[in-house]
């Protein structure tokens, strides 16, 4: 079970960006393995019980482990993080920023996580702010980046023996400026290879791992309804102890006549139950309709109505024909307008490879994107707008003016 904690702890620290040491203490790698679990929506109770020693659980881990295979492509996202980086690379996303649908609704916190005081809004103000700092001076190192590939790309351009690419990438001009680290390139290559070697050896033999997990949970099963059967033996055991009271001559008619009168007693039950919910319901809909129309009906007519434009919208946008959205770490080509024979080269260098993704496509999402993004907080900021304006209504001596 150790060994299994660490296991999950190095790989979950792997995916989210964080160096990991063997030197922690094992009662913060558990903590950091539910909260990335939860994080993740893995919902089985009984991992989150576990102690915080580490001296129990190898069956919920691996479960665990085999929920992260499954739902999260967990050897592919270590892959894609281990590869050799050639510096030319961005992070490109065209897909939509839903939640799954195990977080949608979810508010819960993560287990032994939670706030135990109220935060001050001053703080949360001061945290935006800052935020909102370090992304401006985030987004002008990227636009430095790419100032400086270009002048890359556009100075080796014609360089490269790949007809399509036609340029050095930025590993490549480092070891063109100090070749003596090929050495470091060459061991990081190697590495690589044999984590793809393997990994085919595994796509080999994944499914006997798979058929292994299925009977896991079938012995799992098992024993859950042994520990059912054993509850329920216990009661049907009292059954025919109870018969020995009702002798077998009994007619079968009188057996008839008891199972009408119960019926028809449950008929009578079910009926009134249904009559006293329904007064409920009608009691409560006549409050509810009371309190719109004292609660500017009109407005919030309008605002459901708005709210449904913009479900239809959505709804429109999810039903139309989906196109194949790029998703994940894509590789910055310089695209020139000269043909490649004025470089060297009898082919263009501006052909597009099959997987590529133009600039033009990737702003035109981003606009989308902006636009649907500008509605929404228009919609939440007249919320909050109606909200105060109703809080500043119960104030007595109070004048307050909009910004």
């Amino acid at each position: 079970s150790l060994d299994f904690w660490r296991l999950l702890y190095a790989v979950l620290k792997q995916i989210h960006g964080g160096k990991w040491t063997e030197c922690d203490a094992i009662d913060n790698q558990i903590r950091f393995v539910k909260s990335a679990l939860w994080y993740h929506g893995y919902g089985r109770p009984e991992l989150y019980q576990l102690p915080s020693d580490g001296s129990a659980g190898s069956r919920e881990l691996l479960l665990a482990f085999s929920w992260l295979l499954h739902r999260l492509s967990l050897l592919e996202q270590l892959l894609a993080r281990n590869r050799v980086k050639t510096g030319d690379e961005t992070s490109v996303c065209m897909c939509e920023d839903d939640l799954p649908n195990s977080q949608k609704g979810t508010t819960e916190v993560a287990p032994e996580y939670g706030l135990e005081d109220r935060v001050d809004v001053r703080y949360l103000q001061w945290l935006n702010g800052r935020l909102r700092f370090q992304w401006r001076s985030l987004h002008a190192q990227h636009q430095e980046q790419c100032k400086l590939l270009h002048k890359i790309h556009l100075f080796t351009s014609g360089s490269h023996m790949d007809q399509i690419l036609g340029h050095f990438s930025v590993t490549e001009t480092d070891l063109v400026r100090q070749p003596e680290n090929y050495k470091q390139l060459l061991q990081l290559l190697e590495s690589e290879t044999m984590q793809l070697e393997a990994f085919l050896e595994w796509k080999q033999l994944e499914p006997v791992y798979w058929q292994w997990m299925e009977a896991v949970l079938d012995n799992m099963a098992e024993e859950g309804n042994m520990g059912e059967s054993q509850d329920a033996h216990v009661e049907k055991s009292r059954l025919p102890k109870e018969n020995l009271c009702c002798p077998w001559a009994d007619s079968l008619t009188g057996q008839i006549g008891r199972l009408s009168r119960d019926l028809m007693t449950l008929r009578d039950q079910l009926h009134k139950l249904i009559t006293h919910r329904k007064a409920v319901w009608c009691e409560k809909v006549k409050t509810r309709e009371e309190e719109l129309q004292k609660e500017w009906f009109s407005v919030t007519a309008r605002k459901i109505q708005e709210s449904v434009e913009l479900k239809l919208l959505d709804l429109a946008y999810l039903c139309a024909p989906k196109k194949k959205k790029k998703h994940g770490s894509c590789r910055l080509v310089f695209r020139s307008k000269h043909p490649a024979s004025q470089m060297g080269f009898g082919r263009s260098v501006s052909k597009d490879p099959v997987s590529a993704v133009s600039a033009t496509d990737v702003i035109r999402e981003l606009q989308m994107r902006e636009a649907s993004l500008e509605r929404e907080l228009k919609q939440l900021q007249e919320e909050c707008r109606r909200r105060l304006d109703e809080i500043a209504e119960g104030l007595d001596g109070v004048i307050c003016i909009s910004p």
